[in-house]
């Protein structure tokens, strides 16, 4: 029973249970001192399912309605307040239970005015028919049950006994004892030490702090000072199998008392505090190393110990919530919770129940499945190197059995490594061998869970905000994804789609240059870039230097080198020797450009066009394109010989004769159309690939730099001589200047009467806000010809450009920025070498959102 002078001091997560006959002030005391959304009442959950708070019969309903709501509330770390009479140990055996659900602490407040009051004011109340009886059956049963609450579970019970004390409390909330939110550091957490007192001071001094040793009248002291405003944070696991545990205790406990550090409990300090307490345990896995050591330690240590092993907490959440720490780990939903089940997760993490051949258990690997935004750091389970994995990383990296004593500086995510200075313990599992090329994270990745890209999504991204995709969107993307996509550990981007210019006004045209100018101008942008836009077919590189730096960045297996995929994610060649050859060109021209060392990367992501369009989409024009211009010239031959015959009869056709022979050349003209982007392919020599982006490259995203730098740099590969690229041409205009935009137009419609397909036009910088948020990062302003591919032949008819003028431009806007906005973010996540999952949930939004109801043709 915890003690009562007016304060009651609750945790602020808790499920707090109300204990009371009816009468007792329990809903009066809930409303004082909680707020209405912490307050579930079984008389409203009454009233909610019936109409009536004192319907009895819906009992069972009402109560299954509080438990919902307070499953809810303490699913998302919320207190929940149950304001019913609870007095019966069966009433409250089911609030014990939700309560260790959720890895809250189970309060119990029992409010006792007395029986005299609680019959008064049940006479007060016409709505409450107890009588006498009742009442005093029910105070009855909370004075007994009163002194078992605890043994029930609680792990607080507080008793209100007279009006005057309950009147008089003051409810107060603190801070479970592993919520250290507050504390937004700097820290460098230290993994496992088990005795390596030396290789920690060692350790220490690289971080930056000083550890200076004294002695007084034969008690060993450590002074440790700080790097300003920093702090450390052990994984526990000081003592046992070193060789000098008393001075790793010694450091340790010396700067959790100076406030310097934090200390979270291992399962070897909980062993050592067992043993010191009297308790029965096995002496195994270098405890007996401690135990001697202790002998011989000074009488300080030894009276100071047990006090500082009893307060090591089962994990330590850091940082505004972005941080934890435990031993061995801790799964999202235990996070700032506290339970018997959090503290054994926390101390010995989580095992299959199998034994492997060294008679050790056999761990889960539940960082594999781990979802949470909080980073966790732990230790416990050696590693030969630490890996992130799922915004987890273990950093026990097996001083004792002559590894390294690791730390990580947070929020600088930096590791700093001493090595060891020796082998001080032979494990019973060996460490490990040679260094994996692949990382942890990679090996997480090969699995890949569909709940991670499924259902409605909500995306945070730096460039638009949050962006929401539709469930039955992401649906679409995961057929695509599971059906037709190439390997998934390649596809780190997926690039956005991009609008058209404004309908231009001009006689005989639906797109100029023009409007695509005046959008930016208006949009405050000085200076574009104009772009010749290929007509080839859309591809995304990776390019990698060798086949291990393919294996170790993007964790496939096998002899690849790279990938080239479409903007669905598919493979862009049905064969990896085409792709191999095609890469293996390319490599060539950056080896000789020298851009692997320049950019200091083994791996390239680009944007491209592969050409001839025909190389793609040489099945489109054959069985779509090619067959209307072959029936249009047939039908209107004829349909012109026929009126042409009946013209020379006397027949009055000449107007239709006329019209006709207008849509025999336009149809004419439709079948000339895509003859500049057809040519033979016998072999990748016969490929041109014109790249426009370098996307990302080994540490970097490269949406900083500008578009004359990235055009620059593929110049640059052009000019290598291998011919795998070809120079894109290009140009930056001055808005302002009437003369260069005049100049830009001009050479826009040379290139498009020429057959080119036109021109992008994107603002000099890769990403640009105005006055309204982010603006287009590129418009595409097409050539006469390629629009009558895309929207037929006579499009351009006077009576068809009236009707496309029309066209909404909005929801293709919208979609491009959204695209773009996501693509970048992909890119970031997968530069930060976050999960592979949280890449894919930007790649699959991409494709998602075009299943969105937009016209293709802009």
């Amino acid at each position: 029973m915890n003690g009562y002078l007016g304060q009651i001091e609750i945790p602020d997560f808790a499920l707090v249970v109300l204990i009371g006959s009816t009468g007792s002030g329990k809903s009066t005391f809930a409303a004082r001192h909680f707020l209405p959304t912490e307050v579930i009442s079984s008389d409203r959950a009454r009233a909610l399912v019936s109409d009536s708070e004192t319907d009895q019969g819906v009992t069972a309903d009402a109560f299954d309605l509080v438990r919902e709501i307070a499953g809810k509330r303490l699913k998302n770390r919320k207190l929940a307040v149950i304001d019913a009479t609870n007095v019966r140990a069966a009433d409250r055996k089911g609030w014990i239970e939700l309560a260790r659900k959720w890895h809250a602490l189970p309060v119990a407040i029992a409010i006792d005015p007395g029986v005299d009051v609680c019959i008064e004011r049940n006479r007060a109340r016409a709505d409450r028919p107890s009588g006498a009886q009742v009442v005093q059956r029910m105070v009855s049963e909370v004075r007994r049950g009163l002194g078992g609450l605890q043994r029930e579970g609680f792990r607080q019970v507080w008793r209100l006994s007279s009006v005057d004390e309950i009147e008089a409390a003051v409810v107060t909330r603190q801070p479970l004892w592993t919520d250290k939110r507050t504390d937004q550091g700097p820290f460098d957490i230290i993994g496992d030490i088990h005795g390596c007192a030396g290789e920690l001071q060692a350790l220490l001094n690289k971080l930056g702090y000083g550890v200076v040793w004294s002695e007084d009248r034969g008690e060993r002291s450590a002074t440790v000072t700080p790097p300003a405003g920093r702090k450390v944070v052990f994984v526990g696991d000081l003592v046992d199998r070193g060789p000098n545990s008393p001075d790793a205790l010694r450091i340790a406990m010396s700067m959790t008392a100076a406030g310097t550090a934090y200390c979270v409990q291992g399962n070897h300090e909980r062993k050592l505090e067992r043993w010191l307490g009297g308790r029965k345990v096995t002496i195994a896995h270098g405890l007996q190393q401690t135990i001697d050591q202790l002998e011989g330690a000074d009488r300080g240590l030894r009276a100071a110990l047990p006090a500082f092993l009893g307060d090591l907490r089962s994990h330590v959440w850091l940082d505004g919530g972005r941080l934890a720490v435990a031993h061995a780990g801790l799964k999202a939903e235990m996070i700032g919770r506290g339970s018997g089940a959090v503290r054994e997760f926390a101390l010995y993490g989580e095992t299959t129940g199998e034994i492997d051949e060294f008679g050790l258990p056999v761990r889960a690997d539940w960082a594999a499945g781990y979802r949470g935004d909080t980073t966790v750091v732990y230790g416990h389970t050696p590693v030969v190197r630490a890996d992130w994995v799922n915004n987890t990383l273990c950093i026990d990296t097996g001083c004792v059995f002559g590894g390294k004593l690791t730390a990580l500086r947070w929020p600088e995510r930096e590791l700093v490594e001493v090595p060891a200075e020796r082998t001080w313990f032979e494990p019973v599992r060996p460490l490990g061998g040679a260094l994996e090329t692949s990382s942890a994270q990679v090996e997480a990745d090969a699995l890949l869970d569909v709940s991670d890209v499924t259902g409605r999504r909500w995306i945070d991204t730096e460039l638009r905000g949050r962006i929401v995709v539709a469930e039955e969107n992401a649906s679409a993307a995961l057929e695509v994804m599971s059906r037709f996509a190439l390997t998934p550990q390649w596809l780190a981007y997926l690039p956005p789609t991009m609008s058209p210019s404004e309908t231009s006004g001009a006689d005989g045209w639906l797109e100029r240059p023009e409007e695509a100018f005046a959008y930016f101008r208006k949009a405050g942008v000085a200076e574009v870039v104009c772009e010749e836009k290929h007509m080839g077919s859309r591809a995304v590189i990776a390019l990698c230097r060798t086949a291990d730096a393919a294996r170790a960045r993007f964790g496939v297996a096998g002899e690849e080198t790279g990938a080239i995929w479409t903007r669905t994610g598919r493979a862009f060649f049905t064969d990896i020797v085409t792709t191999e050859a095609l890469l293996g060109r390319l490599r060539r021209a950056v080896d000789a450009a020298g851009l692997w060392d320049e950019l200091a990367t083994d791996w390239l992501l680009f944007d491209t066009e592969i050409m001839p369009w025909s190389a793609k989409a040489g099945s489109l024009i054959k069985g779509q394109y090619a067959p209307v211009a072959a029936s249009s010239r047939a039908g209107f031959s004829a349909t012109n010989d026929a009126l042409r015959r009946a013209l020379r009869r006397g027949i009055e056709a000449g107007p239709l004769l006329e019209r006709f022979e207008d849509r025999a050349e336009r149809a004419d003209r439709y079948g000339r159309a895509w003859a500049p982007y057809v040519w033979p392919v016998g072999g990748v020599e016969d490929l041109k690939v014109a790249p426009f982006h370098l996307l990302a490259s080994e540490g970097r995203v490269w949406f900083d730099r500008d578009h004359p730098w990235h055009m620059g740099l593929f110049d640059r590969l052009a000019a290598t001589g291998d011919g795998a690229t070809t120079a894109t041409h290009w140009r930056s205009v001055v808005l302002e200047d009437a003369d260069a935009c005049a100049e830009a137009i001009g050479w826009w419609e040379t290139l498009t009467a020429a057959g080119g397909e036109g021109m992008v036009v994107k603002p000099r910088e890769f990403v640009v806000r105005g006055p309204k948020g982010l603006i287009q990062p590129a418009l595409k302003v097409r050539g006469r010809e390629y629009l009558r591919i895309i929207y037929g032949p006579e499009y351009d008819a006077p009576e068809n450009l009236v009707r496309l003028r029309e066209r909404g431009l909005g929801g293709k806007r919208n979609l491009a920025l959204r695209e773009f906005a996501l693509g970048h973010e992909g890119l970031k996540r997968f530069v930060a070498r976050e999960p592979l999952r949280r890449v894919h949930e930007c790649v699959f939004a991409v494709l998602a959102l075009e299943s969105e109801p937009i016209d293709p043709r802009l």
